[in-house]
């Protein structure tokens, strides 16, 4: 008999993997708990789907091709989104929601930077859209079949960003944030 258990995930907060000494084990710092009230996730997003797809693994092995052979814009681009990174960090922790939103903004301009098919006009136009009605950044998200993006913004302006979004032909999808993270069980009887 084979038991295999995995569980990983938010862990009620969002976290930064460290390494660890041993390859096979991982560290994980939770950075923000999503019980606090001040980091309630759920509250500030709206996720949708574009049905604009696009095909992110020729992009991905376009970008990683021309990173190898030395393109430097491709190289700063990935610097810049490296410190996106850390700056997205400090502005989670301290709850700085229009911080955290400016940060996904830049992260979203620079990935759209690295390839031409990263992002769609269709894609383009509904991120705009959630601008307008008071989204402080969002993004593609997934692995491009679907074109899903998300946008964040404060609590009394997702219902405008979730209508800004429907206008311009994207499909409000309602969510929930697993913070238990994921559980697989395996069982092999012999």
């Amino acid at each position: 008999t084979e038991r295999v258990h995995h569980a990983q995930g938010l862990r009620r907060g969002v976290v930064r993997p460290q390494p660890h000494p041993r390859a096979d084990e991982g560290v994980v710092e939770p950075l923000v708990d999503l019980r606090d009230p001040r980091h309630r996730l759920e509250r500030r997003l709206v996720l949708a789907y574009t049905g604009s797809t696009r095909n992110s693994g020729i992009n991905n092995w376009e970008v990683t091709k021309r990173h190898i052979d030395g393109d430097v814009e491709v190289q700063r681009r990935f610097a810049r989104i490296r410190d996106i990174a850390g700056a997205m960090r400090s502005a989670l922790e301290e709850g700085a929601w229009s911080e955290v939103g400016r940060q996904i903004a830049d992260e979203w301009e620079n990935r759209k930077g690295l390839a031409p098919g990263v992002a769609t006009p269709e894609i383009d136009s509904i991120l705009a859209a959630a601008r307008r009605a008071g989204a402080y950044g969002g993004k593609v998200c997934g692995a491009g079949g679907g074109g899903c993006l998300f946008c964040l913004g404060e609590p009394d302006r997702i219902p405008d960003i979730r209508a800004a979004i429907a206008a311009n032909g994207g499909r409000v999808l309602d969510f929930t944030i697993e913070t238990d993270g994921l559980r697989v069980a395996t069982e092999v009887t012999a």
